[in-house]
């Protein structure tokens, strides 16, 4: 291979990377409402994972249109660390009454916001796309509960892109859900869009596993995984930063602000790889900004870099560092319980969509059960909602 096609790979693999992290769409930046549940400096008890610790009403402004109650929750979990922590999140319920059997749960994997505690979603509007997806969930008669992860709005780093940590996040969300005075099912699910969508399928491949663990979780009926828009192997993206890396000058100052989000969060969980020995005075600069930042604040602040300026010798000069940052954010192909929904559009220009054929080619190697659906003409944000049809059904499938 010459290394004008390696440099002209790098790129693509490049671009794919930025768009599946900044590819989610936000709503308007407001100060954060944290509806009498402020946790940042939260220092009491914390039991095992996935105990309600509190549940207060939702400030109205945050709610989804299609609500007919919303919540706000603490609750125990897991950090990147594997160390005892919290995390907050939102439960919104329909507004037609509980079924005989009661609610069944459909968990939400949000996509990027950034690390800093004012990045929180649930203490912030939703976008105009999640309120629309989110409420259709609950038009179908699902309550929905939509984790910040550990370190938003909570002590702590959130692991951004940590699929193992998120994973637990997310079904110890669903877990302390159920503690509420709530009518709800054992039978819950998970859906996710671009980097939730990563992160809803890293939290099927766990789920099962994870709510095992609790006593609580003994009586949930996991049952499968919505996914649109899915990256998959962003750790071979990660593996090729460095002073050299090539990067499309059209992406801007989103590259320099997502590839500091990762360098924050993999520098934050491995500490022993001590990341800052391959970054400059820059990339170190921009890592400690990220930690802080929402991601359009720190786009602006971080334009006019550039993502080679951020190292000063490849990642994987580490030793260790490809093996650590496949365990960091891998996602694997094997080893899920329940079945899987993937979404593609074709004309996904921020996620190509051979990237989530290839997943789902080896997924079906596997042996697992997986249900493919592509959409000729819908790009990577249209492909969520061009999707309900066929993910409704899906849902509809696996809760029957």
């Amino acid at each position: 291979m010459t290394p004008r096609r390696v440099a002209r790979i790098a790129a693509v693999v490049l671009l794919t990377a930025v768009a599946l992290v900044g590819g989610v769409p936000t709503a308007a930046a407001s100060a954060p409402a944290w509806s009498g549940l402020d946790s940042r400096a939260y220092d009491g008890p914390t039991p095992p994972p996935g105990q309600l610790l509190d549940a207060v009403a939702l400030d109205p402004a945050l709610s989804v249109s299609g609500a007919g109650a919303a919540y706000r929750t603490l609750y125990s979990t897991r950090d990147q660390h594997g160390r005892p922590a919290v995390s907050t999140a939102v439960v919104f319920t329909p507004k037609t009454p509980a079924p005989q059997g009661g609610w069944p749960v459909v968990a939400w994997a949000h996509g990027t916001v950034g690390l800093g505690d004012d990045c929180t979603p649930s203490a912030l509007t939703r976008s105009e796309r999640d309120d629309e997806y989110l409420s259709h969930w609950l038009d179908q008669g699902y309550v929905v509960v939509g984790s910040d992860y550990a370190g938003l709005g909570t002590p702590g780093l959130m692991s951004y892109l940590n699929s193992v940590t998120t994973a637990r996040g997310v079904v110890d969300s669903v877990l302390a859900a159920h503690q509420m005075d709530l009518r709800l099912s054992p039978k819950w699910a998970v859906v996710g869009q671009s980097q939730g969508g990563a992160a809803a399928v890293a939290t099927a491949r766990w789920a099962s596993e994870f709510s095992a663990e609790s006593d609580a979780g003994a009586e949930l009926d996991y049952r499968g995984v919505v996914a649109t828009g899915t990256p998959a192997q962003v750790e071979t993206i990660v593996k090729q930063a460095g002073p050299a890396m090539p990067v499309p000058p059209e992406l801007g100052p989103m590259a320099s602000a997502y590839t500091a989000y990762i360098v924050a969060a993999l520098r934050d969980a491995r500490p022993d790889l001590d990341l800052n020995r391959v970054l400059t005075d820059a990339g170190r600069a921009a890592a400690d900004e990220a930690e802080i930042r929402c991601a359009a604040d720190l786009a602006g602040t971080l334009a006019g870099m550039s993502v080679p300026s951020f190292f000063s010798a490849p990642v994987t000069s580490i030793p260790g560092a490809a093996a650590a940052i496949d365990d960091f954010m891998g996602i694997p192909s094997s080893g899920y319980d329940r079945p899987l929904f993937l979404g593609v559009g074709l004309q996904d220009r921020d996620v190509p969509a051979d990237l989530t054929l290839r997943f789902a080619e080896k997924l079906r190697s596997n042996d697992q059960d997986v249900t493919l659906k592509v959409y000729p003409d819908s790009d990577h944000s249209g492909t969520v909602l061009t999707s309900i049809p066929d993910s409704t059904a899906f849902l509809a499938g696996i809760f029957s």
